[in-house]
Order: C-alpha cells, then sequence, then structure tokens
C-alpha cells in the first residue's frame, strides 16, 4: 500500500510523518505519472489558489479526477479540503474553480486570518479514545453537505469542520499537526479497504 501526499506546497512533509510513524509508506507526489503507483492520495493543507494553480499547470487535475473516480480515498486537509469542494466561497462570497469532486459548499477563512488560529478538542464520529486535537490555521468550513454526505465533527457552534463522502474525506483543520495519529490511521484503513 502506497499513499501519495500531494507536494506542490503546503503541509505535505507533516503528512508524511505522521504515515511513517503509524507505519504506512508514503512518497512524495509531484508530477502525474507519479499518481498511477499511488492506492490514497492526500491533498494537505497551504494555500488553496496555488494549490490548484500549480495542479493545472503540472497537468495533475485529470489524473487525480481519474484517481478519484476509480474509488480511490482522496483526503483534503484545510486547503485540501478547499480543493475537493464542489463549490468554494471566498470570504467576499465570489466563487473559486475547485476539484469538484466533494458534494461540499466550503467557506474560505472562515474562522479569521492567520492571527485567530486556534486548537479545540473535536469529537470525531469514527474514532475512539476521547477527543481529537483540532488544529485551525485560517481554516475553511462546510456550509453545506449534499445528500451522500456523512458529517464526522462539528464545533460546538454548529459549523462542520470534518466529512466523509464513500472515497472522500475532508477535514477543515490539520490532522497533521496534531501529533494524534488517528485520522491517518483511518485513513489508511479507507485506502486499505
Amino acid at each position: 500500500m502506497l499513499i501519495g501526499i500531494l507536494a506542490l506546497q503546503g503541509a505535505f512533509i507533516e503528512h508524511i510523518v505522521m504515515f511513517d510513524r503509524i507505519g504506512v509508506k508514503a512518497a512524495e507526489i509531484r508530477l502525474p505519472s507519479q499518481l498511477e503507483h499511488v492506492n490514497g492520495l492526500v491533498i494537505p493543507g497551504g494555500e488553496s489558489t496555488t494549490m490548484l494553480k500549480l495542479m493545472r499547470n503540472f497537468a495533475l487535475i485529470e489524473p487525480i479526477m481519474k484517481l478519484a473516480e476509480k474509488q480511490a480515498p482522496v483526503w483534503g486537509t484545510c486547503a485540501g479540503m478547499i480543493c475537493l469542494a464542489r463549490h468554494a466561497l471566498n470570504p467576499d462570497s465570489t466563487a473559486m474553480e475547485t476539484l469538484g469532486l466533494m458534494d461540499i459548499t466550503v467557506k474560505r477563512n472562515a474562522f479569521g486570518r492567520q492571527v485567530d488560529s486556534f486548537e479545540t478538542k473535536l469529537q470525531i464520529k469514527p474514532l475512539q479514545d476521547g477527543p481529537f486535537p483540532g488544529v485551525f490555521i485560517r481554516a475553511p468550513c462546510i456550509e453545506k453537505a449534499g445528500r451522500g454526505v456523512n458529517v464526522l465533527a462539528k464545533l460546538p457552534d454548529g459549523e462542520i469542520v470534518a466529512a466523509r463522502q464513500g472515497n472522500l474525506l475532508a477535514t477543515s483543520f490539520h490532522p497533521e499537526l496534531s501529533g494524534d495519529p488517528r485520522l491517518h490511521r483511518y485513513f489508511a484503513a479507507m485506502v486499505k479497504r
């Protein structure tokens, strides 16, 4: 089993470290040909506009779409969640182009700027052993989830911050920065299936 980590920009090394910690092989993905060998893909946190532009420049959009269509698990964290969303809204409510894979509408920078970053404990439905440490950095939130989307976690005010739709997983926070490997184990189990 090999999990690809999109390594164009953002927190990709931290994901590799977390998968290594749980004994799962992960590799940096920068070119379309590298996607041929992976069983699952993580689109990390970073800057979604830059990431999507680089995906286009490196001809990665179509191969990522095909990977998801073949039911390979794809996990988007923070900016990666924005990339996966069917609809993404900028803070000024204008729409941005995304991969459009997951039936969610997300709002970019939903909690404010970098200085408004925060950590909180989350109850994530499929995870056992207590709350998960959610690290939110210029994070998006899910404003609307389609019928086939299973909401996995919300903040106390009801904001949706984690969801799954079949082979697609999205978290608005950074599990790779939490020190807690449970979500990486959960995604690895999705890939193994």
